[in-house]
């Protein structure tokens, strides 16, 4: 029982010490006198504070009397960045850009600051003007209504914004501002939340969609405190492997649209170019004989299909400590496949070296591309080439077996598109789209019989 629980029991007091006890004994503990205890009524604790009704900044107002016009979203000019906020800025909503050093943040976000028709104030931290100027050059982004300012202090912002009344703000970096009414460092905790909270506050109140760019920690999330992703409307990662030039924009958090669409870029010398299809980043789809070991499947990034070519090369023989290589796929996923087609399906691989990656810096990681990697490890072991115009979708369980996978026919309707005529699906898969004809596999044994 808690204190205030105790204090609000009734108890007894001894009239002649006032020593309180919570039951009835003849004799009081305290003065030891006879006869003086009397029951006491129970103490009451302190009122609630009571709370002062406030002046309203607005009336309350049905929910379909709210307009619209100031939640519509406008446009970037990028279509693949429009696709991933959902189709495009919101008025006075503040977005989130995140990314490792390099990856292509800044082009990007000139790319969009260089559509005509709205002025647009660039504020840099990291660097000069003259650098961005030069950049801006390379990119042909340069026109007359995108204004760089070189600042680090939020005061000095406000003022440009105040100057220019500008339709878009960009900051380029978040962790490079600060704020002369708070103290520490820029960067630090304090005064990241200072300028993401003064931004935030000046983007609702005058409408002005903002773009932040953040910087990302070794393990790849988003630098400063948490409370950061919180504060904005929409958080973007922007990912790319620096030995490749895809680029790719995955949705965090959206207020505003969907939270797990991927907009697909190709970084070049000349800027970044968004890329609605591409496929051929990721299949190599050149005129010749097919060759053993490789297998196409349809991956989900988020909402979006994509094709994925999946290569294995099976070598050697009889070897004592043979070696697994991977690349672009899960380790732990490629050795359970591998234990799967040695137990259940009689592929030899025990004493033979495995190599298997994707094609085009391709990151598959879902279970849905397990029954094409199957396919092209027993392909390259047995140097039999499948048909290329053959898709594979399937998940295998350590049994054997194969599973469906979430949205097949979305999968099925842009193997269709890519001009794939058959596919290799689980049983029960449902309706199929026109323009492909599908062949259920029960089990992985049953379909790598066909290999011989």
């Amino acid at each position: 029982m808690t204190a205030r629980a105790r204090a609000n029991r009734a108890g007894y007091r001894c009239s002649a010490c006032n020593h309180q006890t919570t039951q009835w004994v003849g004799r009081c503990p305290s003065c030891q006198a006879w006869g003086t205890l009397e029951q006491a009524a129970p103490t009451v604790g302190p009122a609630r504070a009571r709370v002062v009704a406030g002046a309203t900044s607005s009336p309350a107002r049905r929910i379909g009397d709210i307009e619209l016009d100031s939640a519509r979203s406008r446009p970037t000019g990028v279509s693949e960045l429009d696709r991933v906020l959902g189709g495009g800025l919101v008025p006075g909503a503040v977005v989130l850009l995140a990314g490792e050093p390099g990856v292509g943040k800044s082009t990007l976000l000139l790319e969009v600051a260089a559509q005509r028709g709205r002025r647009v104030l660039y504020v840099t931290g990291e660097e000069s003007a003259g650098q961005v100027r030069l950049r801006a050059e390379r990119t042909g982004a340069v026109h007359d209504e995108l204004y760089l300012a070189a600042e680090s202090d939020l005061g000095a912002i406000v003022g440009h914004i105040d100057e220019l009344r500008p339709e878009l703000l960009v900051v380029d970096s978040i962790q490079t501002m600060s704020s002369s009414e708070v103290d520490g460092a820029p960067g630090g905790v304090t005064q990241t939340r200072a300028v993401t909270v003064g931004l935030t506050a000046l983007a609702k109140d005058r409408g002005l969609p903002v773009i932040l760019v953040g910087h990302v920690t070794k393990d790849g999330s988003i630098a400063g405190p948490r409370v950061l992703e919180h504060l904005v409307d929409v958080v973007l990662s922007f990912e790319g492997d620096k030995h490749s030039t895809l680029r790719m924009v995955r949705g965090v958090k959206n207020r505003f649209g969907p939270a797990d669409e991927v907009g697909c870029f190709e970084l070049r010398d000349t800027g970044i170019v968004g890329m609605p299809d591409p496929s051929g980043l990721f299949l190599d789809r050149t005129a010749g004989p097919p060759v053993p070991g490789t297998a196409v499947t349809i991956v989900l990034d988020g909402r979006r299909p994509l094709p994925a070519e999946l290569q294995a090369l099976v070598t050697g023989k009889d070897i004592p400590s043979p070696r697994r290589a991977v690349s672009g796929l899960d380790n732990a996923r490629v050795a359970m496949l591998l234990a799967v087609l040695e137990k259940r399906a009689g592929v030899r691989l025990h004493d033979a070296e495995v190599y298997a990656a994707t094609v085009g810096g391709m990151r598959v990681v879902e279970p849905a591309a397990d029954l094409a990697l199957a396919l092209a490890i027993t392909s390259a072991r047995r140097d039999v080439a499948l048909p290329s115009n053959v898709v594979v979708l399937g998940e295998i369980g350590l049994a054997g077996e194969v599973r469906r996978v979430p949205a097949l026919e979305r999968r099925l309707a842009e193997a269709a598109r890519l001009g794939f005529t058959h596919a290799l699906v689980p049983p029960d898969s449902g309706s199929v789209p026109p323009g492909i004809t599908t062949t259920e596999v029960h089990d992985v044994s049953a379909v790598l019989k066909a290999i011989k």
